[in-house]
Formats: structure tokens, C-alpha cells, sequence
């Protein structure tokens, strides 16, 4: 066997083994980008359903206050159309403005069942049904589970952007198409729960 041959021959042994390589490592990034990116989506899917939760809690609520004949109806309104908002938005997680918008429609309904709650205040029967006694159990519980899964769904971003941003699984992540997906980023003050009393004696 001649010089040239044998130069040939690891030089071909180098290419089919950085090739084999290469491939090992792209098929690994791949995998790992769709079980990053399935475990956003889950997450995203337990935020979802607190929030569902708490549209769930607040539509019990607001069925009480329908029933008070002399109940204030310009504030029940504004939760009714809140609530229809909060409602109708379909998020795309790989999509910012979805997101946004959500996030925006969730502090809206947030905002004016709060207002709705001051309202009630001014209605002391209303505020002795055992609705309202287990509402604001169950609301404080639910708004803590809300922030739980923001945070769960938060770190899942980290975990998943970190993929897609950290050389070289970066350069498989453009080739495959995954893109950097953006967090949660809730209205300022929305991080506690709101401050929903009744004064029941």
C-alpha cells in the first residue's frame, strides 16, 4: 500500500468519523429541543388551567351577584365583558403578541372582579351567602397556584431557550427551526394575590 493510499485512507476514516459525530450529536439536539419544547407546552397547558380555575371561581360568583336584583350592573358588566375576553384569546406560546394579549386580558379580568368585590361590599346580604364565604377560600388558593405555574412555566422557557440559544446546539435549533420562546412577564403588581375581602362577621 502506497503513501498516498494510506493518507487517503485516514483521511476518510477522520471525514465518515467527524460525520458519524456530527450526526450523533445533531439527532441528540434534536431530541432534546422536542422534549425542551413538550415540556413548555405541558407547562404552559397547567397555567392555562389555573387560570381556567379561576374564570371558574369567579363565574360562580358572579352567578350570585346576577341573582341580587338591586346589584350595581355597570360593574357586573365590565366583568362579564372581561371575562369573555380572558376567555376567547387562543394563545400560541411561539408567538409574543398571543402572549401579550392573554397576559393582558387575564390583569383586566383580574382588575375588574376586584372592582366588582368593592362593589359588593356596599351589599351585606350578598356577602353572607356561603358563595362568597367559599369564594375567597378558594380564590386565595387558586391565585397562588396561578403564580406556581407562571413560575413552572417560566423556568421551562429558561431551560428550553438555553437550548436553542447555546453553541452548538444553536446552530441544530435554526436548522430544525425553534425558535426563542419569551416568558411571562405578568402586569407589575399582579405577583400577589388580590387583596379580596369581605368583611363577613
Amino acid at each position: 500500500m502506497s503513501k498516498r493510499s494510506l493518507i487517503l485512507i485516514i483521511i476518510s476514516g477522520v471525514l465518515l468519523l467527524t460525520f458519524l459525530l456530527a450526526l450523533v450529536f445533531g439527532i441528540s439536539s434534536y431530541n432534546g429541543l422536542v422534549k425542551a419544547d413538550q415540556s413548555v407546552k405541558k407547562v404552559w397547558g397547567n397555567v392555562e388551567t389555573q387560570y381556567q380555575r379561576r374564570t371558574d371561581l369567579y363565574s360562580g360568583v358572579i352567578k350570585t351577584i346576577e341573582g341580587s336584583a338591586n346589584f350595581e350592573k355597570t360593574t357586573l358588566k365590565e366583568v362579564l365583558e372581561a371575562r369573555a375576553s380572558a376567555t376567547q384569546i387562543k394563545v400560541d406560546i411561539n408567538d409574543p403578541a398571543t402572549l401579550a394579549r392573554y397576559q393582558a386580558a387575564q390583569g383586566q379580568l383580574q382588575s375588574s372582579f376586584g372592582r366588582l368585590m368593592a362593589v359588593a361590599e356596599a351589599y351585606p346580604d350578598l356577602k353572607t351567602t356561603k358563595a362568597f364565604q367559599d369564594f375567597q377560600t378558594q380564590i386565595e388558593g387558586t391565585e397562588n397556584r396561578i403564580g406556581v405555574a407562571r413560575k413552572d412555566y417560566n423556568e421551562a422557557v429558561e431551560k428550553y431557550n438555553l437550548f436553542v440559544k447555546v453553541f452548538p446546539r444553536n446552530i441544530f435549533a435554526n436548522i430544525f427551526g425553534y425558535k426563542e420562546k419569551e416568558y411571562y412577564q405578568a402586569s407589575a403588581g399582579s405577583e400577589k394575590a388580590p387583596d379580596i375581602k369581605f368583611d363577613i362577621k
